[in-house]
């Protein structure tokens, strides 16, 4: 078990200018040495490890950082430089859509920060990959400099296989900065500015992906109001339908997994259990819900955003010292 970070704990709040989170998404979920090394190139002065998530089903791993937004830029473009060299996507096999080694860097405001500076921050982000690492970059959410990239799904159409053989064809396809090619063996990274997204995993009592995709198309489309994302996986040998909800006030998360369960009913499944990707806000936790009793490896003063903005991870460079693997769970603490 990680321990809680000897690092001064902080809350952000108004006088918090311009702190920011980042979630950078990574495509390599089963290397732990790789992992360790993205994590010690993001440890920077003043960035504070919120969570990370090793998904061996499906070869991803998701980092949670905080800190001033010089501090944090910093880091995620130094993780960024680790992946371009340590993850080869023609060889990588997972579960999940990927575009880059790095597939994703959402910067997000804590507190009283504005979404504009994090705009800024994404855009100068992807300037920097393809200056310093030659890895183009799409900008997407409100970093979008067109419309039709505003949705990441979109952006990630035919992953890294298809774009970048999409890209040679089509100059719509081609990256926002940089390119007009991919990396030959990091592809591209989505880079975008975007408020808290929950993330939410439910598992389903089948292998048979037929049922989950019915269940994303469900919940997803226009006439279910819920204004979520839906995706259908395989992970751990199960289906698996993946949630974005970019606005918990406008659909809960209670009310998201009651749509879902309403359709697994539909189509002869269950529920087994749910998982939060990455951190949850407070104002979004329903402490005696079923959707939290159904949660996987959930403890709330370690998974919610503003508690454990408090009371941070220590960064495992010591354990990188004694060259000890990260524990096996996918999910730390």
């Amino acid at each position: 078990m990680i321990e809680p970070s000897a690092a001064q704990p902080h809350a952000p709040g108004a006088s918090d200018a311009n702190w920011v989170a980042s979630v950078p998404n990574f495509a390599e979920g089963r290397d732990r040495l790789v992992v360790h090394a993205i994590l010690a190139a993001m440890q920077l002065p003043g960035v504070l490890l919120l969570d990370y998530l090793l998904d061996a089903g499906r070869n991803r791993s998701v980092i949670t950082i905080a800190g001033p937004s010089t501090a944090v830029w910093e880091a995620v473009v130094r993780a960024a430089g680790v992946a371009t060299d340590r993850i080869d996507l023609t060889r990588q096999v997972g579960s999940h859509p990927r575009i880059g080694a790095t597939d994703v860097i959402p910067f997000v405001p804590v507190g009283a920060v504005a979404l504009l500076p994090c705009v800024l921050l994404a855009r100068e982000a992807a300037a920097a990959l393809w200056q310093r690492y030659h890895v183009p970059a799409y900008l997407y959410e409100a970093a979008a400099s067109r419309p039709d990239r505003v949705l990441l799904e979109d952006v990630r159409r035919g992953q890294f296989e298809g774009l970048r053989e999409a890209v040679l064809r089509d100059p719509g396809r081609r990256p926002d900065v940089g390119g007009p090619g991919l990396h030959p063996s990091a592809g591209a990274t989505a880079v975008g500015a975007r408020r808290a997204l929950i993330e939410y995993n439910i598992a389903l009592d089948t292998a048979d992906l037929a049922p989950a995709r019915a269940i994303a198309k469900a919940v997803r489309g226009q006439s279910s109001g819920l204004g979520v994302r839906a995706l259908a996986l395989l992970s751990e040998g199960r289906a698996q339908v993946t949630l974005g909800i970019p606005d918990h006030r406008q659909s809960s998360v209670g009310v998201v997994h009651a749509a879902v369960e309403e359709a697994a009913r539909k189509h002869r499944t269950s529920i087994l259990f749910g998982e939060i990707i990455g951190l949850l806000p407070e104002a979004a936790y329903e402490e005696s819900s079923a959707w939290v009793a159904g949660l996987r490896g959930f403890r709330a003063e370690e998974h919610i955003l503003e508690r454990r903005l408090k009371n941070p991870l220590a960064w495992p460079a010591t354990l990188l010292e004694r060259d000890a693997p990260l524990p096996p769970e996918t999910r730390h603490p």
